[in-house]
């Protein structure tokens, strides 16, 4: 099996990229799943109804989050009608939807994938995604050996932290967040896939997707500043992670497309 994991699609840019260039991408990788960090994708920041059907119509079939899935409040109460939305698995019990599924990937295949959320550097209040990822995993592990967490976390040191303490029992580990791809991409022992940091769907000639001159202000001046997302010249980075039938990863490989201008 061959599973393309899309970093945090922003803005209606990112929306746009996913729309075109996703199916090619399913057939030139010969990829049966598909899944999205969707967090930033309504305006740089949270989900609304509207972003999730654009997502999911695009042919995406399950859209992980992270610390700004509530940042647009109308989602809240919508949560539970998007059963391909997760939530990080470890914030408090009582919050709407749910942290991990099992999906249908075709052919009799089911893959389980999972949300995390560091707790380094990160201000949401979360429990240990360590505690969390064993009762996750273990519940997955009852229905598939096919399993793909994404770890929505700030520091790297934490993110190989997870990916090692779950070698062996999980098929990827693959981080989300900075928006920035890293270039550690990397099979462990046990066969778990591991990177920190995917990247996003977002523009190239931005700061992590927002307009430029916005964020400089911020930095030079110390003074607030409305952090607008800039939808032109989309580039989209993700990866595939190939798995063989007892759940093993066999490789990684970084994805990297321009939306065509």
């Amino acid at each position: 099996m061959k599973i393309l994991f899309l970093g945090d699609i922003v803005g209606r840019g990112g929306r746009a990229a996913v729309q075109a260039l996703l199916p090619d991408l399913m057939d030139e990788y010969d990829c049966g799943f598909c899944i999205a960090n969707g967090e930033n994708s309504a305006g740089g920041s949270g989900l609304t109804s509207r972003c999730v059907r654009e997502i999911l119509d695009a042919g995406v079939q399950a859209i992980t989050t992270g610390d700004h899935v509530w940042d647009q409040r109308e989602f809240v109460p919508e949560m539970p009608n998007f059963p391909e939305v997760l939530r990080p698995g470890n914030l408090c019990a009582g919050q709407p939807g749910r942290g991990h599924a099992v999906f249908d990937a075709g052919n009799g295949a089911k893959v389980g994938v999972a949300c995390l959320l560091g707790r380094t550097f990160m201000g949401t209040p979360s429990d240990c995604p360590f505690v969390a990822a064993d009762r996750i995993v273990e519940e997955l592990r009852a229905e598939t050996p096919f399993i793909v967490i994404d770890f929505h976390a700030e520091a790297t040191s934490e993110k190989i932290a997870m990916g090692r303490y779950l070698d062996g029992r999980v098929s990827a580990v693959l981080g989300t967040h900075t928006h920035v791809p890293t270039a550690d991409q990397q099979l462990f022992p046990g066969g778990t896939a591991f990177q920190c940091d995917v990247g996003m769907v977002g523009s190239r000639e931005s700061i992590l997707g927002r307009d430029i001159r916005p964020v400089l202000q911020r930095f030079t001046t110390g003074m607030p500043a409305r952090f607008t997302v800039n939808n032109r010249a989309i580039r989209l980075h993700g990866v595939v992670v190939s798995i063989g039938d007892d759940g093993r990863a066999r490789g990684i490989q970084r994805v990297i497309r321009d939306m065509p201008s």
